[in-house]
């Protein structure tokens, strides 16, 4: 192939603008991300070498090599891994495939324009050499190709990129880096080093830089034809823990996940037995952006006998723990594993059932810490991954019956007696005497659940309920019935029932009222007749004139809403309206004569102020307005 001129593809000339203009407060990121690229080009070939020994051609050792010229100004990061070929060059290199490229530009055009660590989070990290050069040359070839069959790219930067065919010994590919006027800062063996060090030392692969030693002659160091290794060259999790800092750790989740922000906590082990493999899995701070799309494909990433086999292992984690992150090694997989085997291997379900067993003892130990030093942090530290992952811990509760139990136990709600962090055992521990359920109540906001009309009688009686407002937990509560043999009642379904915590009194009160006040409840039935299932006397209420309650058995009002603003069609079923036969408003609705109209609009304002008190819609919010001012002016 002669040279010929490419144009970039259009999102790649804008990625290319933000690269050069804005991504400057951490220049030495280019560094990390291009040794990671070199890392990752060797995983490759060793992974396709497994079925084609021959793509070692005479270089089976892997390795990554970093030199660089100060009088030519500019920077070899060479690997000898699976190279590429001219129209891999074409398309790798001149075009963006990655679907998250554009929230990314988003990002640097947005608060956080000199941030560079964002490059590595969506696969573009190869541009981030032009934070430092004003030209980048890539020659390559790819492993089992001809010697001929070698590819020169080279660009600017700019709008375009030449690409030509060239002769190339050597397997691999060299990126060569020619440094920008006022870079010369990375012409340096110290500096160099220093960034591998702090970025790269757990490249599971000889990262090597020639040797500088002092010449007294000179009185100069001068840079010799040997190699040395700069980096560790060993896995992090193939050490011993007690060789290994909680800086390293730390440090290793930073590279694993250019998250700079420090996890929250880490776990390393080796489990030994029928199947072996180790285990170093860390919980973020913060929840990624596209953690609600389960669509997209997460887990941590999968080594057999540390042969990097997949990104993206989500077979090795349940769904619900997709916000774990870090790096499982197994020692019994085959080398050639694919994601179907993973799916049908027994021994990928002892590491799954292993690993997700591991991170919920994590999250309990920081939730129920028992050291007293570290207690208030680890609580602290628990309500913070909770604020940022409390939602998709809940979907456990239906997904992962085996560990139901255990996930109940880390769930935290608000109440009646706190805005947050209550759980199950707390709330059971405080329970009235004679309580014999745990009491809750579904809304769509804190504020709507807290005010909610059902709880009046609860609030009167000091009697605490759970106040459920995440989208996830009506889902979550067709899964849980019980905890502790406890059973859960929700406030709003049903005719109330307080058990021992209502004395005769008020029962035998609630049986005269239900009788006397029979014939407004007829009334009232037929006024309401297709919006009411039936209107009966309650004992739930004090302050309110009526409510809405769903039937044992029927879908909340709450839930329906969910799903009408999901876009699917609720199960059609009338709610039971409530009436507070002591209420002034009630007493006069009682009072109005068989035959007057007035009775009909008071019942229908009745109803709807109802809906709106728990959340609902108006079916004819004009009619309602009409009715209230009629009423006002009458």
């Amino acid at each position: 192939m002669e040279k010929q001129t490419l144009s970039f593809q259009a999102e790649v000339k804008q990625l290319l603008h933000l690269v050069t203009h804005s991504l400057y407060s951490n220049k030495e990121i280019f560094l990390r991300e291009l040794v990671s690229n070199a890392s990752d080009a060797c995983d490759k070939l060793r992974f396709e070498a497994l079925n084609n020994n021959a793509l070692f051609e005479d270089a089976p050792n892997l390795e990554v090599r970093i030199s660089y010229d100060r009088a030519a100004r500019r920077i070899v990061i060479s690997d000898n891994g699976i190279g590429l070929s001219a129209a891999e060059a074409i398309e790798h290199l001149g075009t963006i495939a990655k679907s998250g490229t554009k929230e990314f530009m988003s990002r640097l055009e947005g608060e956080q324009a000199k941030d560079a660590n964002l490059i590595g989070q969506f696969g573009v990290g190869f541009y981030s050499g032009y934070i430092v050069a004003d030209r980048i040359t890539v020659e390559s070839r790819r492993a089992g190709l001809a010697i001929s069959e070698g590819v020169r790219w080279s660009s600017e930067g700019t709008g375009d990129f030449e690409v030509e065919t060239i002769t190339r010994e050597a397997r691999g590919t060299d990126v060569i880096l020619h440094l920008r006027e006022d870079e010369d800062e990375f012409l340096s063996t110290w500096k160099l080093k220093s960034i591998i060090s702090k970025y790269s030392d757990h490249i599971s692969l000889p990262v090597l830089m020639r040797k500088e030693t002092w010449d007294a002659e000179k009185g100069e160091n001068v840079i010799s034809d040997e190699w040395e290794p700069v980096n560790k060259a060993a896995a992090l999790w193939s050490r011993s823990k007690s060789e290994i800092t909680d800086a390293e750790y730390k440090s290793f989740y930073e590279q694993l996940t250019y998250d700079q922000t420090p996890p929250l906590a880490y776990t390393h082990n080796r489990v030994e037995g029928r199947n072996e493999y180790t285990q170093l899995l860390y919980i973020p701070a913060k929840a990624p952006m596209d953690m609600w799309n389960r669509d997209k494909r997460g887990g941590v990433k999968l080594y057999v006998k540390r042969v990097f086999i997949m990104d993206d292992a989500e077979a090795l984690m349940p769904v619900y723990l997709r916000f774990v992150k870090g790096v499982i090694d197994s020692a019994d997989l085959p080398l050639n594993v694919s994601r179907e085997l993973l799916q049908e291997s027994r021994g990928v379900k002892a590491i799954r059932e292993g690993s997700t067993k591991r991170v919920l003892s994590m999250l309990e130990s920081l939730a129920d810490s028992q050291d007293e030093t570290s207690a208030a942090a680890d609580k602290a530290k628990y309500a913070e991954f909770y604020k940022e992952f409390g939602s998709v811990l809940k979907e456990g509760i239906g997904e992962d019956h085996a560990n139901q139990e255990r996930l109940a136990k880390l769930l935290r709600f608000a109440s009646t007696h706190a805005d947050e962090g209550v759980s199950f055992a707390d709330y059971v521990a405080r329970m009235k005497e004679g309580q014999e359920v745990i009491y809750y109540i579904t809304g769509d906001t804190l504020a709507a659940a807290k005010n909610s009309p059902q709880l009046e009688i609860f609030k009167k009686k000091g009697i605490e309920v759970l106040l459920f407002t995440d989208r996830v937990d009506e889902w979550m509560l067709s899964h849980l019935y019980e905890f502790e043999g406890k059973n859960l009642q929700s406030v709003a379904k049903g005719a109330v029932d307080l058990g021992k915590l209502q004395d005769e009194e008020e029962k035998k009160h609630a049986e005269e009222a239900a009788v006397g006040f029979k014939p407004t409840l007829d009334r009232l039935k037929k006024s309401l007749e297709g919006r009411a299932k039936d209107v009966r006397v309650t004992t739930r209420l004090v302050d309110s004139p009526a409510c809405l309650v769903a039937e044992e058995g029927d879908m909340s009002g709450h839930l329906a809403r969910l799903l009408k603003q999901a876009g699917h069609a609720a199960p059609a079923s009338k709610p039971v309206l409530e009436v507070n036969a002591e209420h002034p408003l009630v007493r006069k609705l009682a009072a109005i004569g068989d035959g007057e109209a007035r009775f009909d609009d008071l019942a229908q304002v009745l109803f709807d102020n109802a809906l709106l008190a728990e959340g609902g819609q108006l079916e004819d919010p004009a009619a309602h307005v009409k009715r209230i001012q009629a009423l006002i002016l009458g």
